[in-house]
């Protein structure tokens, strides 16, 4: 699986995380709507998955291994965390 709660409760994407896997992650967020979401193993992010994150509010930890992601979209999420809520 691709999206996993880890031992300490982090919510893990690994690998090639498909559009399958947005619910997946949507349901994990709605049972743990505080967890951090760890996406350094996650070689390619379908934008279902992506939409689920920025909808969520989330600021993924570490460096995406997604090389796209880690570009052009995580600099982006990470400005707009710092601005806060409008």
């Amino acid at each position: 699986m691709t999206v996993r709660r880890s031992d300490k409760g982090t919510l893990v994407l690994e690998g090639v995380c498909l559009a399958e896997d947005a619910e997946a992650l949507l349901q994990l967020l709605h049972t743990a709507p505080n967890a951090a979401v760890d996406w350094a193993q996650c070689r390619q992010l379908h934008t279902a998955v992506l939409q689920v994150i920025v909808a969520s509010g989330i600021v993924p930890v570490g460096p995406c291994a997604d090389p796209w992601v880690a570009e052009w979209v995580a600099p982006t999420l990470a400005q707009k965390a710092a601005l806060g809520p409008k």
